[in-house]
C-alpha cells in the first residue's frame, strides 16, 4: 500500500471532507421537511415570498438555505412526484457555493438545479440555467417550471429567432433557461444597441451550467462572432481548389498530432507553375513576394480543406450546405462556420454554393462571457479529469457527489487487437452474443463514417439496430428511448450531452405517447397500465441479461469523453457493463506511439483475432490521454491569455457605450472630445517649447478647416499666430471658443432636443465603426505576432504592447471623427429637400415598379457568418436623418402600409432598401424594419 493511499484511509480525501462538512446542512433541511409538507399550496408561495423579503433586506442567502431547500423539495414532490434524495440536496448545496457538482448519469441533475436556482433567485437579479441545446432548454424550462410555479416564481426560456419582446420577458423572469450560444449572442447584440430600451439581458448575477465540461472546455476554444458580409471571392476559391488534387503526395506533409499540413519545396514549385498556368500568379511574381500574401492564404486553406477535413467526419453536406459536426457530441452545428476562409475552401472542395467571407462586428469567447457572472456553478457527470483547468480559468472547485445507490456497472479492461479488421470482427461477435441474450447494447463510435461502416457489418449479419448520428438527429429522442429495450442495438456517435437517460426496459412515457398517437380512441389510463406491465417484464429481462452493455469502438483523446460514454450504463444502481475494443490502427494508438506495443505483440506471437487484455495497457493509454489533455489545456490557456487582452478593451468600450446610452445629455462628453482634438492639433502643428518660426501655421489652418469646420473668417489662424506675445495656450483657447460657438449655432438651428439625439447617435455609431476596425487590426496582429518568437521576443508581451497602442489610436481616432462629423452636419434647405425628393421619385419610376431585393426579416440569419459560431447582428434603431457633408432629407412620418403588422414580416410587402419603410416612420426601409 502506497503512502498516499494510507494517508487517505486515515484522513479521508479532500472531497470526502467537503461532503462531510455539508452533511449538517442536509440534516437541517430534512428537519424542516414536515413543516414544508404541512403548508397549503398558497402557504408554499407565501413562505417563498417571505424568504424573498428577507433576502432583499440583506439577510445572507446561506442563512435562508435550509428553509428554501425544504420548500423546493416539497414543491418538487407535489408538482412532479419527485422527492429529492439527500445526495441531490448535497449537489444543490455545492452549486449554491459556486462549485461544479460531478454527478453520475441518471442521478437527477435537472432537479438538483432547482434548489440553488430558487435560493439565488430570491435576490431578485435573475438566475440563468445554461443547457447545451434548444430542445433541453425548452424541455427543462417546461418541466421544472412547474416546481418554480408552485413556489410563486416565474420561468423563462430563451431560444434562437425569438421575438425581441418575448426574449426580453424571458430574461426578466426569476429563472431563465437558455443555451450557451444564445446567451453569448444576446450579450454581444445588447452591446450593439443604440437604446437602453432595446437591450434584453439584465446583468449577470448567477449561472448554473449544465454539461459544464462540454460548454466551458470543449466549446471554449472557438469564439462567438457576430459578423457582416464582405466581398465575394468565390471564383478564387474554386480556381485554387481545382489545383490541389493534382499535387503529388511528396508536395505536402501532414502532421496529425498538431492537425497541420504544409507544402514541401517540391510542392511549392509545382504550385507556382500551376498557379501561373491558371493565370492566378502573374509572370515574374513568386509565392514568396509580399503581393502574393492573399493567394498563399487561399492556397493553404484549400490544402487544409482537402487533407485535414473529411466529409462525414468533421462535416456533412446537407441541403447544399457544409454543416460542421461537433467532435465531442456528434451533433450538427448549424449556423456555425470555420473562420479565416477555411469554410469557403471546404465549400469549394464539395462543389456547393460558396458563401461570402464576413467581417467581425463583435466577438467574445465562452471563457470571458461566463467570467462576467458574479457567481458561477456547473453540473456534469465528468469533471474531475479537468479539475485543474476549472480552478485555474474559472476559479471553480469540483466536488464529486456520491451516488444515491452504489454503482453496479462492471468496467472491463481494454481489448487491444493488431488490426482494425480483427477489432471489428470481435465487436460484431460481442454484439451478436449480447443481442442473442436479450442484453441492450450501446455502441460508441467516433465519426459518422465509422458508425455507418459498423452498421453495414451488422446488416450483413442480419442484426437489427438503430444508428444515432448527425444524419439521424431528428429521431434522437426516440432512438435513445428505445436503446434500453431487451436486445436493442444502438450505434451512436459520442453521447455527450444527449440529455436523455437510457432506461432499462425502454422509456414508458415515450411508448405511451406512441401508442396513443397510433390509436387516439384508446383510453390513456388503460394504455399506460398495459405498457407499465410490459415494461416491468422487459426491465426484469434486461437486468437478468446484465443491464446495458456499453461497447466503445475507440478511445477518444479525452478520458472525459470515454467516461461520459461509460456513464450511460449503470444509472441509479442498475447493473451494467462497459468495454473498449481497440486496435493499433486507431487514431490515438497510431499517432501516440503504438510502435512499441506492436513490437511487444509481435514478440508474444499473437494469433489472428487474439487481443491483449491487461490493466497495464489501460494505464498506458490513460497516460497518453493525459498528455494530450495537458497539451490541449496549454493551447486553451494560451488562447485565453491573448483573448484577455482584447477582453479588457471590450469591457471598456461596452461600459462606455452603456454610459452614453444611459446619459440624457452627452454634450459634456462631446465638448471634452472637441477640446482634446483642438489640443492635439495645436500640439501637432505648434509643438510645445518650439519657436514661432518652427510653427506650421498653414498646416494648422487646413486641419482646423477639415476637422473643426472653422473657415478663415471664424478662425483666422494665421492672424492669431502673428500677434505679438501669442503662445500655444492662447491659440488653443481661441480655437476652443470658436469651435464651441459653431456648435452653439448648430444647436440653435436644429433645436436643443434634436441636437442631443444627434450627438448621442453619432457617438454610438462612431464607437461601433472604430471598434469593428480595431477588431480587424487585432486579428491581423494576432496572425503575425507569433513570428516574433524567432527573434527571442515573447509574442504575448508583444501583442499586449501593440494592442494597447492600437487601442490608444482607436480613442484618438474616435475623438477626431466625432468632432469632424458634428462640425459638418447642417439642416437641409427646402430646395435641397425638394431636389432630393424628386431624385428619389425618378429612381422609383425608373425601376418600373420593381422593388429592390427582399430584405431579411427580423430574427433571420444573415448570409455566411464568418466566425466559428455566428449570430444575427442586433436590430438597432435607425439613425437620425442628419448627414455628414451632403445631408439626406429629414424623413416625414406617414401612415403604415395597409395590413402592416410589426411582428409579421410577410405583411411588410417587398420594399427596396432605399424605399420608405412600410411602418410609416418616414425612414428608409434599410434604416428601419429592414435593418439587420
Amino acid at each position: 500500500m502506497g503512502l498516499g493511499t494510507l494517508a487517505r484511509k486515515v484522513f479521508g480525501t479532500p472531497n470526502d471532507r467537503k461532503i462531510k462538512a455539508a452533511r449538517p446542512l442536509v440534516a437541517a433541511i430534512n428537519a424542516r421537511e414536515d413543516w414544508a409538507k404541512a403548508l397549503s399550496e398558497q402557504g408554499l408561495k407565501d413562505e417563498t415570498a417571505r424568504l424573498r423579503e428577507r433576502a432583499r433586506a440583506g439577510e445572507p442567502l446561506d442563512a435562508l438555505l435550509p428553509e428554501c431547500f425544504a420548500l423546493v423539495r416539497e414543491a418538487g414532490r407535489r408538482a412532479l412526484g419527485l422527492r429529492a434524495f439527500d445526495v441531490q440536496l448535497l449537489g444543490g448545496i455545492f452549486l449554491h457555493q459556486g462549485n461544479i457538482a460531478e454527478m453520475k448519469t441518471g442521478e437527477g441533475k435537472t432537479l438538483v438545479a432547482t434548489f440553488p436556482a430558487t435560493l439565488n433567485a430570491l435576490a431578485g437579479k435573475g438566475v440563468h440555467i445554461v443547457t447545451v441545446n434548444d430542445y433541453l432548454a425548452r424541455r427543462d424550462a417546461e418541466w421544472m417550471g412547474k416546481v418554480y410555479g408552485a413556489l410563486g416564481l416565474t420561468t423563462g426560456v430563451v431560444v434562437p429567432h425569438q421575438p425581441e419582446a418575448e426574449k426580453r420577458a424571458a430574461y426578466q423572469a426569476d429563472i431563465t433557461y437558455a443555451t450557451n450560444n444564445e446567451l453569448g449572442f444576446d450579450y454581444l447584440r445588447d452591446n450593439m444597441r443604440s437604446d437602453l430600451a432595446q437591450m434584453v439581458q439584465r446583468g449577470h448575477h448567477y449561472a448554473i451550467v449544465d454539461e459544464v465540461d462540454s460548454i466551458l472546455i470543449d466549446e471554449a476554444r472557438t469564439p462567438l462572432i457576430i459578423s457582416g458580409p464582405s466581398q465575394d471571392r468565390s471564383h478564387l476559391y474554386r480556381a485554387v481548389d481545382a489545383l490541389i488534387p493534382s499535387l503529388p503526395e511528396s508536395g505536402y506533409e501532414v502532421d496529425e498530432k498538431t492537425r497541420n499540413v504544409t507544402f514541401t519545396d517540391e510542392g511549392n514549385d509545382a504550385l507556382e507553375a500551376a498557379l501561373r498556368q491558371a493565370g492566378l500568379l502573374p509572370e515574374g511574381q513568386s509565392l514568396y513576394d509580399p503581393e502574393s500574401t492573399t493567394l498563399v492564404h487561399h492556397v493553404n486553406q484549400a490544402l487544409r480543406a482537402h487533407k485535414l477535413f473529411h466529409r462525414d467526419k468533421e462535416y456533412i453536406v446537407r441541403d447544399g450546405q457544409v454543416v460542421l459536426i461537433d467532435e465531442f457530441t456528434g451533433r450538427m452545428m448549424i449556423g456555425r462556420r470555420l473562420s479565416d476562409g477555411l469554410h469557403q475552401a471546404i465549400e469549394a472542395k464539395e462543389g456547393v454554393a460558396i458563401q461570402p467571407e464576413n467581417v467581425t462586428l463583435a466577438s467574445i469567447t465562452f471563457q470571458n462571457y461566463f467570467r462576467l457572472y458574479e457567481k458561477l456553478a456547473g453540473m456534469t457527470g465528468t469533471a474531475l479529469t479537468e479539475a485543474d483547468e476549472f480552478r485555474e480559468i474559472y476559479g471553480l472547485g469540483v466536488v464529486e457527489i456520491p451516488t444515491n445507490r452504489p454503482v453496479a456497472r462492471i468496467d472491463e479492461n481494454d481489448q487491444v487487437y493488431r488490426t482494425a479488421r480483427e477489432k471489428y470482427q470481435a465487436i460484431v461477435a460481442a454484439i451478436r452474443d449480447a443481442h442473442a441474450r436479450g442484453q441492450p447494447i450501446l455502441v460508441g463510435t467516433t465519426s459518422i463514417e465509422k458508425s455507418e461502416m459498423l452498421s453495414a457489418l451488422l446488416r450483413k449479419e442480419g442484426i437489427p439496430h438503430n444508428v444515432l448520428n448527425a444524419r439521424e438527429h431528428a429521431r434522437e429522442a426516440q432512438i435513445v428511448a428505445e436503446a434500453g429495450q431487451p436486445g436493442a442495438v444502438t450505434i451512436a456517435t459520442n453521447m455527450a450531452g444527449r440529455g436523455t437517460d437510457i432506461q432499462l426496459g425502454g422509456n414508458v412515457e415515450m411508448r405511451v405517447l406512441e401508442a396513443l398517437s397510433a390509436d387516439p380512441q384508446a383510453h390513456p389510463d388503460e394504455v399506460r397500465a398495459r405498457i407499465e406491465a410490459e415494461h416491468a417484464a422487459d426491465r426484469q429481462r434486461v437486468i437478468e441479461a446484465g443491464g446495458l452493455f456499453v461497447l466503445a469502438t475507440e478511445r477518444h483523446e479525452s478520458r472525459r469523453i470515454d467516461n461520459q460514454l461509460r456513464g450511460r450504463s449503470g444509472r441509479q444502481g442498475d447493473p451494467g457493463r462497459s468495454a473498449f475494443f481497440l486496435s493499433l490502427e486507431d487514431d490515438l494508438m497510431r499517432i501516440f506511439g503504438s510502435e512499441r506495443l506492436d513490437k511487444v505483440l509481435s514478440t508474444l506471437g499473437m494469433k489472428e483475432g487474439e487481443a491483449i487484455v491487461h490493466p497495464w495497457v489501460n494505464k498506458s493509454l490513460e497516460r497518453a490521454q493525459a498528455k494530450v489533455e495537458a497539451r490541449n489545456f496549454d493551447i486553451r490557456k494560451q488562447l485565453l491569455k491573448f483573448d484577455d487582452v482584447m477582453n479588457d478593451q471590450r469591457k471598456v468600450i461596452f461600459a462606455q457605450r452603456r454610459e452614453i446610452m444611459e446619459a440624457q445629455d452627452v454634450t459634456d462628453i462631446v465638448a471634452d472630445m472637441r477640446h482634446q482634438v483642438v489640443a492635439d492639433l495645436v500640439d501637432r502643428f505648434m509643438p510645445p517649447r518650439s519657436y514661432p518660426e518652427q510653427w506650421d501655421v498653414e498646416g494648422l489652418a487646413q486641419a482646423v478647416r477639415t476637422t473643426l469646420g472653422l473657415d478663415a473668417e471664424r478662425a483666422p489662424v494665421a492672424a492669431w499666430a502673428a500677434e505679438e506675445g501669442v503662445d500655444q495656450d492662447r491659440l488653443r483657447e481661441r480655437l476652443e471658443e470658436a469651435a464651441d460657438a459653431l456648435m452653439a449655432e448648430k444647436e440653435t438651428a436644429f433645436g436643443p432636443e434634436a441636437m442631443r439625439s444627434i450627438e448621442k447617435q453619432l457617438l454610438l455609431q462612431t464607437i461601433d465603426g472604430k471598434w469593428r476596425e480595431h477588431l480587424l487590426r487585432l486579428e491581423h496582429l494576432r496572425s503575425v505576432v507569433g513570428f516574433r518568437g524567432y527573434a527571442q521576443r515573447d509574442p504575448l508581451n508583444e501583442y499586449k504592447t501593440e494592442a494597447f497602442q492600437l487601442f490608444e489610436r482607436l480613442l484618438d481616432g474616435l475623438r477626431e471623427e466625432v468632432t469632424q462629423k458634428l462640425a459638418q452636419i447642417r439642416p437641409m434647405t427646402a430646395e435641397e429637400s425638394q431636389a432630393l425628393l424628386q431624385q428619389l421619385l425618378a429612381q422609383r419610376r425608373a425601376q418600373g415598379g420593381m422593388q429592390g431585393g427582399a430584405a431579411m426579416p427580423a430574427g433571420a440569419m444573415p448570409p455566411a457568418p464568418a466566425g466559428e459560431r455566428t449570430g444575427t447582428p442586433a436590430r438597432v434603431a435607425a439613425p437620425l436623418q442628419v448627414t455628414v457633408g451632403v445631408e439626406q432629407p429629414a424623413a416625414t412620418p406617414g401612415t403604415p402600409r395597409e395590413g402592416f403588422r410589426e411582428d409579421d414580416p410577410s405583411t411588410w410587402g417587398n420594399p427596396g432598401r432605399n424605399d420608405p419603410c412600410p411602418c410609416g416612420s418616414g425612414r428608409k426601409f434599410k434604416h428601419c424594419h429592414g435593418a439587420y
